[in-house]
């Protein structure tokens, strides 16, 4: 059974799993929107939604805890507090949309579209 069991395993190891939300999430900081399946884009919106809200703080710790959560890439980091995040000083949470696009031809999983609101 899989009682209090809400991340999704998306066939891989912990690590590898952890390595996709972030590349996600790096991606997603970089281009404001990426394209993907649905079950990733619905697993990456609550990872980029703390992100942001850690961003938000603006502190020399929260930048930290951020350079920590993205790999040590700085260049994302500083476009997260310093672009993205002023954006939304005065909103509580819901800072991307996940649209749905349908399903990919070849295999038929479920596509979508997540960005920044």
């Amino acid at each position: 059974m899989r009682h209090h069991n809400s991340k999704r395993k998306f066939g891989r190891v912990k690590n590898l799993r952890n390595a996709l939300v972030n590349s996600l999430a790096l991606n997603l900081i970089v281009r404001e929107k990426i394209k993907t399946t649905l079950p990733k884009a619905k697993e990456l919106r609550p990872f980029i939604e703390k992100l942001v809200t850690y961003a938000k703080k603006n502190t020399l710790a929260s930048r930290r805890v951020l350079i920590s959560k993205l790999s040590n890439r700085d260049k994302e980091t500083k476009k997260l507090m310093e672009v993205i995040t002023p954006k939304y000083m005065d909103k509580k949470g819901g800072y991307t949309r996940i649209l749905k696009l349908g399903a990919r031809k070849s295999d038929g999983a479920e596509m979508a579209v997540i960005e920044f609101v």
